[in-house]
C-alpha cells in the first residue's frame, strides 16, 4: 500500500483544530491500514516525525433517502501526535 492509499484526507473539523496546539492531527485513513503503515505514510507525505498513533473505527450513520433508509459507509479515523518542533501546515 502506498502512502497515498493509506491516508485518505486530513480531517478539518472543530475538534481537530482544537487539538492542533497539542500537536495532534486527525486523518481519515484506509480501514485496513495499521498504526505502523499510518505512521510511515504521515512521515513520508508531510516530512514530520510521529510520536504516537491512535486509531478508532467509526460506524456509518443511518440516513433517510426519501422513503428508504440508507447508511453511510464505515470508516477509520487516526489521531496522530507529532514530536516536539514538528507541525503540519493546514491551509
Amino acid at each position: 500500500m502506498t502512502p497515498h492509499d493509506v491516508i485518505n484526507t486530513l480531517l478539518r473539523t472543530e475538534k481537530g483544530t482544537l487539538q492542533q496546539p497539542s500537536r495532534k492531527y486527525l486523518f481519515d485513513v484506509h480501514p485496513e491500514a495499521n498504526k505502523i503503515q499510518i505512521r510511515q505514510a504521515v512521515e513520508t507525505l508531510y516530512s514530520v516525525k510521529v510520536a504516537q498513533v491512535n486509531t478508532s473505527r467509526m460506524h456509518g450513520k443511518l440516513r433517510r433517502l426519501r422513503a428508504q433508509l440508507g447508511r453511510r459507509p464505515d470508516w477509520k479515523k487516526a489521531i496522530v501526535t507529532l514530536r516536539d518542533g514538528h507541525t503540519i501546515e493546514v491551509a
